[in-house]
C-alpha cells in the first residue's frame, strides 16, 4: 500500500514537472490531468485620486507626517492647461498664484507660504531635483505637462530634513512609466480648447528583456485670456532603465522643458474693472529653457540594506525682454526694453542608505546619507534692449549687471524610525548644512567693495515626528522640525544706487510643527484634520537710515522681520453611494490661516514703520474647495467649488488700491469648475471641462516684481475637450 502510494506521489510530481512516460495509458494522463478554469472577469468602477503614503516610501520615512498623494491619471480636471485648483483640490490650503499665463507652470505654496514658482518648496521629478538653484534662485522653472505625470506626492515641512531644508517640504512629480507586459506601448493626448488652446501629449514605452524605456514629446499652444498673451511650450522627456541584476539596477533620464510666454503687462484697477482682458504691454515676453539629466543607482544589498546614489543637474537659461513700468504707464514701443538673462549650472549628487535593524524584538529602520551641491548663476540683468514688439534678447553696449553666484554645500542627514511598540512609532532626525556662496562680477551703478561677496552656510537642524495606531484605520500624528532658506541672489542686489544691503545679512530660518489625525470611518468616510504652526524668523526687509558723512538717508535691506503662521487644514471625503458599477461621493479641503508679523518695520515715506501685529501679505485667512464626484462604469463627472478669502498685498495692510494698482486689498472670489470624462471602447477616452463656470473676473495677487507691478487678471470661462488613445 505504502509503495503504490508513493509510486502514484512520484508519477504525479514528474508529470508536473514535465516528463511523460511512455507507459502510461492515456487515461490515466486524463486522470491526472490539471482541469483548467473558466476565466473570471471582475470590474470595478471606483476610481480613488487620492492615496497616503506608508511609513517607508522608497528611501524616504513618512510615518508621522502629513502626506497627501495625487493620483493624476484618476483626475477629473483641466491638465492641458495644469488649472491647480483642481489638481491639488483635495490638498487642503494649496494656494495657486496664476502669473505666466495658464499651463506655463505650476506656482504653488500651503500653510500661507510664498507661491512664486513653488520656491518654498523642495521640488523633484521622479526623485530628482529640479529647482534651479537652491542658493541663488530657489525658483523651479522646470515645468513639464501634467499629461505626462502619473502621481504628484506631497509631504508637508516636517519632511525638510531628509529632502532639503526647505519650509514647505517636497512636492515629487512621479512621470508616467512602460507598460512592461509590452516591447513597445503608445499614448496620444491632444486637447483643444478656448482662446486658442491646442495641446499635444505623445508618448511610447515598454521592455525588451533587461531593458525598460518611456520616452514622450509635447507641445502646446495658446492665444491666452488676454491680449498679447500667447504662449507656446514645449517639452521631451527620456527615461531608460537596465536592470543589471536582481537586485542592482542604472537609470537614466533627462527631461526638458522650454516655453515663451508673451506678457500682457499689469493692469490698474480701474483697467480690470472695464476690462480684465485687455493688455497693457505688446513687447514683453518671458522664457525658461531648462534641461534636467540624471543618473541614478539603485542597490538592493540585502534584504535589509538598501544603497541609492543619485546625481542630477539643472542646466538651463530664463530670459526676459520687458518695457517695465508700473500699471498707470503707457506702453512706449519707441522705448528701450530691458533684457535679463539669468544661466543655470547646478549639480547635485545624493548617496542614501536604507537600513532595517532590530532592537529587542522591535523593528527599526535607519536612513542615512549625503547631498553635495555644486551651483553657479550667471546673472546678466539690465541689458537695453531694442524697442520692437517682438522676442529679440540682443542688447546695446554692457549689462547693467553682470554677476556670478557660485556656491559649493555638503549636507550630512540621518532619520531613524523606532517602532517602541505594535502602535507607537517615533522618528528623531537630523541635517547638517555646511557650505559657501561667493559673488562675483559687477553693477554699473554700485562700487563692488559694498556687496556681501561671500555668504556661510552653516548650521546644524534638528526634528521629530511620530505616530500613534488609535484604531485599524484610524491614527494620531505629530512633528516638529526646523527648517531654513538661504539668502538668495535677488536679496543681495541693490535695486538701485541709493540702496545698500547688509553684507552681514542672514539666512532666514524657523520651524515647522504640526499634529493631526486621519483615517478612515466605517469605509465611508477618509479624513485628515491637521494643527499647524510655521515660525518664519529673519525675513529680509529694509529700513531708512541716515547717512552720517553725507546727512542724508539710504534704503537699507536687511533682516527685519519674523512671522507666525497658525492653521487648521480639514479634509473629508463621503462615498454617498457605492456599488460596484460605479459611486457618488462629496468632499471638502478647508484651510484657516491666522498669519502675522510678530517683528518687523517697513519704510513708509522716508521713515521706519512699524508692522508688528500686520496680517503677513499674500494669505487669505479661509481656502475651501468642495465638490461632488459621480461614477457609474465608464462614464465620470466632478463639480468643484472653490471659494479663496481677500488679502493684503502688502505687509503695510494697505486697503485701498492706489493709481497704479500696486497696492491693495486682493478681493475674495469664488468659482464653480465642471469636468466629465466616459471611456469609449478599450482604447480610447473622450474628456470635457468647462472652468470658471459662472466667468467670474478675478485675480490672485498683485506681485511686487516679475511680471509687473499691479493686477494680473486670471481666466474666466473656458472649455476644454480632450481625446485620449492608448495602446
Amino acid at each position: 500500500m505504502n509503495i503504490r502510494k508513493n509510486t502514484f506521489i512520484i508519477i504525479l510530481f514528474l508529470y508536473h514537472i514535465g516528463v511523460v512516460f511512455p507507459a502510461l495509458s492515456q487515461e490515466a494522463q486524463d486522470s491526472l490531468a490539471v482541469k483548467k478554469l473558466n476565466e473570471v472577469i471582475i470590474r470595478s468602477y471606483h476610481k480613488n485620486d487620492l492615496e497616503r503614503l506608508g511609513d517607508l516610501h522608497q528611501n524616504f520615512i513618512v510615518a508621522g507626517k502629513k502626506n497627501e498623494v495625487i493620483l493624476v491619471q484618476n483626475l477629473n480636471a483641466n491638465l492641458a492647461e495644469k488649472t491647480g485648483r483642481q489638481i491639488f483640490a483635495k490638498v487642503p490650503g494649496a494656494f495657486v498664484y496664476d502669473m505666466d499665463g495658464s499651463g506655463n507652470q505650476m506656482n504653488l505654496s500651503t500653510r500661507g507660504l510664498d507661491p512664486h514658482r513653488s520656491w518654498e518648496y523642495n521640488v523633484r521629478q521622479n526623485g530628482i531635483m529640479t529647482n534651479s538653484d537652491i542658493y541663488g534662485y530657489p525658483a523651479s522653472h522646470y515645468s513639464p505637462p501634467m499629461e505626462s505625470i502619473r502621481k504628484i506626492e506631497l509631504i508637508r515641512g516636517t519632511s525638510s530634513l531628509q529632502y532639503g531644508a526647505q519650509f514647505g517640504g517636497m512636492i515629487n512629480y512621479v512621470t508616467k512609466t512602460a507598460d512592461t507586459t509590452k516591447p513597445i506601448s503608445f499614448e496620444s493626448i491632444n486637447s483643444a480648447g478656448s482662446y486658442g488652446l491646442f495641446s499635444s501629449y505623445n508618448a511610447v514605452g515598454g521592455k525588451v528583456g533587461k531593458w525598460q524605456y518611456y520616452a514622450y514629446y509635447h507641445k502646446r499652444v495658446s492665444d491666452g485670456y488676454r491680449k498679447n498673451a500667447r504662449s507656446d511650450a514645449e517639452s521631451q522627456f527620456v527615461s531608460l532603465t537596465y536592470q543589471a541584476a536582481r537586485n542592482f539596477r542604472i537609470k537614466a533620464e533627462t527631461g526638458r522643458s522650454t516655453y515663451r510666454f508673451r506678457i500682457p503687462g499689469p493692469l490698474t484697477d480701474a483697467l480690470f474693472n472695464a476690462d480684465p482682458r485687455q493688455s497693457t504691454r505688446s513687447g514683453n515676453y518671458f522664457s525658461p529653457d531648462i534641461y534636467v539629466p540624471s543618473l541614478s543607482f539603485d542597490w538592493d544589498i540585502n534584504a535589509r540594506t538598501r544603497l541609492s546614489w543619485v546625481n542630477s543637474a539643472v542646466l538651463g537659461t530664463r530670459s526676459s525682454v520687458q518695457y517695465i513700468a508700473l500699471a498707470n504707464v503707457a506702453d512706449d514701443p519707441t522705448k528701450n526694453r530691458q533684457v535679463d538673462i539669468d544661466g543655470f549650472n547646478s549639480y547635485a549628487s545624493e548617496l542614501k542608505l536604507t537600513r532595517e535593524y532590530k532592537i529587542g524584538n522591535q523593528k527599526s529602520i535607519l536612513i542615512g546619507g549625503v547631498r553635495v551641491i555644486n551651483n553657479r548663476l550667471h546673472r546678466r540683468q539690465v541689458g537695453k534692449g531694442t524697442t520692437g514688439t517682438e522676442y529679440d534678447l540682443s542688447i546695446t553696449g554692457n549689462w547693467g549687471r553682470d554677476l556670478q553666484y557660485k556656491t559649493k554645500n555638503v549636507a550630512f542627514f540621518a532619520e531613524n524610525l523606532f517602532y517602541l511598540t505594535s502602535k507607537l512609532k517615533v522618528s528623531p532626525s537630523f541635517r547638517v548644512e555646511s557650505g559657501n556662496t561667493d559673488m562675483t562680477g559687477a553693477i554699473s551703478y554700485y562700487a563692488p567693495e559694498k556687496l556681501p561677496t561671500s555668504i556661510k552656510h552653516t548650521f546644524p537642524l534638528f526634528g521629530v515626528t511620530a505616530q500613534y495606531q488609535l484604531k485599524k484605520d484610524l491614527e494620531l500624528y505629530a512633528g516638529w522640525a526646523q527648517a531654513y532658506r538661504p539668502v538668495i541672489f535677488s536679496d543681495i542686489i541693490p535695486p538701485t544706487a541709493l540702496d545698500r544691503t547688509n553684507p552681514d545679512l542672514k539666512d532666514a530660518s524657523g520651524s515647522n510643527t504640526e499634529i493631526g489625525l486621519r483615517g478612515h470611518l466605517a469605509e465611508k468616510l477618509n479624513f485628515d484634520v491637521t494643527y499647524f504652526q510655521i515660525d518664519y524668523k529673519n525675513r529680509i526687509g529694509s529700513l531708512i537710515l541716515p547717512d552720517a558723512s553725507t546727512g542724508t538717508n539710504y534704503v537699507y535691506k536687511t533682516n527685519t522681520g519674523t512671522t507666525v503662521t497658525r492653521g487648521l487644514e480639514v479634509f473629508a471625503e463621503f462615498k454617498a453611494y457605492q456599488t460596484n458599477k460605479g459611486q457618488i461621493s462629496l468632499f471638502t479641503s478647508t484651510s484657516y490661516f491666522d498669519a502675522e508679523y510678530t517683528k518687523g518695520s517697513v519704510v513708509l515715506t522716508g521713515e521706519n514703520k512699524s508692522i508688528v501685529g500686520n496680517k503677513l501679505e499674500t494669505v487669505p485667512e479661509w481656502i475651501s474647495r468642495s465638490g461632488l464626484n459621480v461614477q457609474f462604469r465608464k462614464f465620470s463627472a466632478s463639480l468643484q467649488y472653490s471659494y479663496v478669502a481677500e488679502s493684503f498685498s502688502d505687509a503695510l495692510n494697505t486697503v485701498t488700491p492706489g493709481v497704479d494698482g500696486a497696492k491693495g486689498v486682493v478681493p475674495s472670489y469664488s468659482l464653480w469648475d465642471l469636468n466629465t470624462s466616459i471611456g469609449i471602447a478599450k482604447n480610447y477616452t473622450f474628456k470635457l471641462g468647462i472652468n470658471n463656470l459662472t466667468n467670474t473676473q478675478y485675480f490672485t495677487k498683485r506681485p511686487t516684481g516679475y511680471p509687473g507691478v499691479g493686477v494680473w487678471s486670471s481666466d474666466g470661462r473656458s472649455i476644454v475637450g480632450t481625446f485620449v488613445v492608448q495602446i
